[in-house]
This record gives structure tokens, sequence and C-alpha cells, in this order.
């Protein structure tokens, strides 16, 4: 083959409906290769800095980029669109196109024989089928001479009774365009599952640097508390052996610090995993951690989740794909009773030791084809699989129902509770600050003892890390709720890209 035979090979694959769906297959993958954030968010990250600040916004966006889950769910909807392609391609016309060359050698002769048939076929939306061929058939031969053949064949099936009528033949079609529905929910429900891992995977940074600063500022008082005592003792206030209590305050709160340093690398790594980069890169959750109370009706947002609940909007689906599946299984039971009906013309063309002439035939004809299976159970197999599956997704159905309700009820109610958590932990801090700034003053007046300041501080730490777990608690809620009503797509303003 040469150069302008490969040339020619290609424009026609190019121009043809397969190269053209191949193209714009490639074009969809590259298009619709990631989700991103709808209002425009393109904050570059400096990685290669030193120490990098990254803000809760710059984690989505680096997860909805990077992450593998994400990039491997987009690379399956290329395969998944093309599966809708194929079903959407089915009332299309088909060409096939078939030939052969064979030449023989034998003691009598030499033949050789040239045969090209295209043909093509058309499927009706109620199941007729029109069926087209011509043939062409070539022979030369080195004493028999020329033989040339070629004719024209057309045939329609119009089923009576399997495959036939809309509902059965546009089934297949309306079960993947089905399909094609569950898979985006699919998707959305991924990106959202795998942005709320990265915010919680990023609040849990903010956790561990928190508890550092708390356990870090513990051991300045701790230090500040070790001076005032040998004040104390070289006034002669104090007796020695009580700085004991104070040093040995400070070594448990220098291996906080390093169980907490520890802990900040343990989070870090799992935030970077998430967002796949390198896991040396230096970063620190750089948000403020606050939050404002949110107020919902759990019967709004019961309504908010019917509409919008990925997993809840699939169990829909699934009875419709049962529903579907159905009907297919009880029309594969049926008998195979059709109409037929065709014509076909033929021309003869020869030249030999005989002479030479041409002629043409045609003939056509109609009836009715039977196919009618006895004594196969196989034929309703299928009927009572989909049966028992039409039956079984309605319970599965109102399982889901029941679960989205009780979902929604819990994580309405736990914003709630955590809110109330949060603010009592709030008001414990003030308390034990006061209390403690108290006791350091009594301690300076020689009216307090050393040990109890040392409980205070306890008492602290504690309420510093209750009220820092109440708020990652509360702000998780959040996230929560978004992903139980299906909406943190719509909080993040993100963009499937799902053409």
């Amino acid at each position: 083959m040469n150069d302008r035979q490969r040339a020619g090979l290609l424009l026609l694959w190019l121009i043809s409906p397969l190269g053209h769906a191949a193209s714009q297959d490639m074009n969809v993958a590259r298009q619709a290769s990631a989700p991103t954030l709808h209002s425009g968010y393109e904050r570059s990250v400096l990685l290669s800095q030193q120490q990098t600040d990254l803000t809760l916004a710059d984690a989505v966006y680096l997860g909805l980029r990077n992450n593998r889950g994400i990039r491997s769910a987009y690379l399956q909807r290329v395969a998944q669109k093309f599966d809708l392609r194929v079903s959407e391609d089915a009332f299309n016309p088909k060409l096939l196109l078939s030939g052969t060359y064979q030449a023989n050698k034998g003691s009598n002769d030499g033949v050789r024989n040239a045969m090209l048939t295209p043909s093509s076929s058309l499927l009706g939306e109620y199941g007729t089928r029109l069926n087209m061929a011509w043939r062409q058939e070539l022979s030369n031969a080195n004493r028999a001479g020329y033989y040339r053949r070629d004719g024209l064949d057309l045939a329609i099936i119009q089923p009576l009774l399997k495959g036939a009528g809309w509902d059965v033949t546009t089934a297949p079609l309306r079960l993947a365009r089905i399909n094609e529905q569950a898979y985006r929910l699919n998707l959305k429900a991924n990106v959202a599952q795998t942005i709320s891992d990265i915010i919680g995977a990023y609040r849990e940074l903010l956790r561990a640097q928190q508890q550092l600063a708390i356990v870090e500022d513990a051991l300045k008082r701790a230090n500040a508390l070790l001076q005032v005592n040998k004040a104390l003792i070289a006034a002669g206030r104090m007796a020695e052996f009580e700085i004991v209590q104070t040093e040995a305050d400070i070594a448990s709160q220098e291996l906080g610090v390093e169980e907490a340093r520890n802990q900040v690398d343990i989070n870090r790594l799992s935030l970077l995993r998430l967002l796949a980069l390198d896991l040396s890169t230096r970063i620190r959750a750089s948000d403020a951690l606050e939050a404002a109370r949110i107020s919902i009706d759990q019967q709004d947002a019961l309504r908010l989740a019917q509409l919008q609940q990925p997993s809840y909007l699939a169990t829909l689906l699934g009875s419709q794909q049962a529903d579907l599946n159905l009907v297919i299984a009880k029309d594969q039971g049926r008998w195979d009773v059709s109409l037929v009906a065709g014509a076909n013309q033929v021309r003869n063309r020869y030249d030999n030791d005989g002479g030479n002439g041409a002629g043409r035939t045609w003939d056509s004809y109609a009836g009715v084809q039977v196919q009618i299976p006895i004594g196969d159970l196989s034929t309703r197999q299928a009927e009572v699989h989909a049966r028992v599956d039409v039956e079984n997704q309605a319970l599965v159905l109102a399982d889901a129902r029941q679960a989205l309700e009780r979902g929604v009820n819990d994580v309405v109610r736990d914003l709630g509770t955590r809110w109330r958590q949060y603010e009592i932990a709030q008001r414990a801090v003030e308390l034990s600050k006061r209390k403690l700034e108290i006791e350091r003053e009594k301690l300076s007046a020689g009216r307090s003892s050393n040990f109890q300041v040392l409980s205070y501080e306890s008492d602290l730490r504690t309420s510093e890390n209750a009220r820092l777990n109440a708020l990652i608690a509360y702000l998780n809620a959040q996230t929560q709720l978004d992903l139980t009503l299906g909406t943190t797509l719509e909080t993040w303003d993100i963009a499937l890209n799902d053409y």
C-alpha cells in the first residue's frame, strides 16, 4: 500500500461516522476531564516554597484537579458515554462491506474469482427491519472465459410477537439513557464524597495544629510558673520540694508537644495523599477556625434531599431499570412470529468459447416465519428473575426512603446539638481562664498552693481541647449536612463538566 492509498484510507476513516465518533470522544475526554469551581477560582498555590499556607479553598481546588479517585471516575465516564452512543445508534443505518479475491490453479484451468458484497440494514422503532444487499461476482478463467454476476436483494421483516412494538424495541435505548443518568449521579456522589473527605482531612490538620498551639502555650505558662516558684523559694515563701511538681508538669507538656507535632505530620501526609501531591511538600492549614450558627427546618431539608441526594435518586432510577428489564425479559419468552417480504434481481454476463451474452432475472416473495420453543424453561428464566427484581426494588425503594428520612433527621439534630456543645465549651474556656488567673494571683500572695495552680492549668488545657473538638465537630456536621442533602457541589459552586 503506497502513501497515497494510506492517505485516502485515513481521510475515509475521518469522514466516516466511526472516525467522527472516535474524534469526538477524544475531544470529550480532553474537555470533560475534571470538575471545576464554577465561580472561576483559579488561585495558584506555590508548593515550591519552603512552607505553603493552604486555605480550605486551595485544598478543594487542588483536590478537584489532582485527586486520583476523581480522575479515575472521569476516565470511566468516557467509556460510559460511548455505551450510550452505541445504544442511540441502534436505529441508524448499518453498513457492512465484505469481499474476497481468490486465485485457483488446477490441472485443467486457472481461475481468478473476486466478490464484493456491501449490505445495509435499518431497524425501526416498532421492530421493523429493512435489509438491502448488493452482490457482485467476477470470474476470469484461462479456458472457461469471463463470467460476471451482480444483483440486488431487498427484504422487510415485521415481527408480530417477539420484538414487536415501540415499548419492546426502544426498551434497550431507554434503559441505556437511565443508566447514563445513574452514572452521572454516581459521578456527583463520588466527587461530593471526595470533596468531603478533603475537607475533613484539612480540618484534622487544623485540629492538630491548634492542639500543638495549646500544648505550646501550656508549656510557656508552665515555664513562667517555674520562674514564679523559684522566686517564691528564694523569698522563703515556698518549700523547695514543691518545685518538683512544676518541673514534672513541664516534662509532661514537653511530651505533649512532641506528640502534637507527630500528629500534625500524620494529618499533613493524609491531606497530601488526598490531594495527590508530593508527600514531602510542607503545607500549613491557614484558615481561621470560626463558625456561625445555621438553622434549617427538618421538613425542608427532607424535601431538598429527595430532590438532590444522588444515592436516593439512583435508587429511584433502579426501579425504572427493573421495569424495563422486565419488559425485555417478557419479550424474550414470546414466540418469534414475523411477516417477511422481499425481492431480488440478478444480471449475468459471460464470454467464453461457446459465445457471449447477458441475462436478467428477478423474483419476489412474501410469507410468515415462525419459531416456537417447546419445553425450554430457560426462555422464562430471565422473566422470573426480572419479576423478582421488580418486587425487590420496591422494598429497596421503601428502605431508601426511610433511610433518607432518618439520615436527614440525624444530621439536622446533630447540627443543633454540636452548636450547643460549642457554646458550652466556649463558656467553659472563659471560666477556666478566669479561674486560673485568680489562682495564680492567690499563689503570688501566698494564699494558694502550687498543686492547685497546676490542677487549674490542666483544667484549662482540657477545656481548650474540648472547645476545639466541639468547633471541629460542628463544622464537620455542616459538611455532613451538605453530603446528606446532596448539596455539596452547590455549596462549593462546583461544575462537574460532564457534557
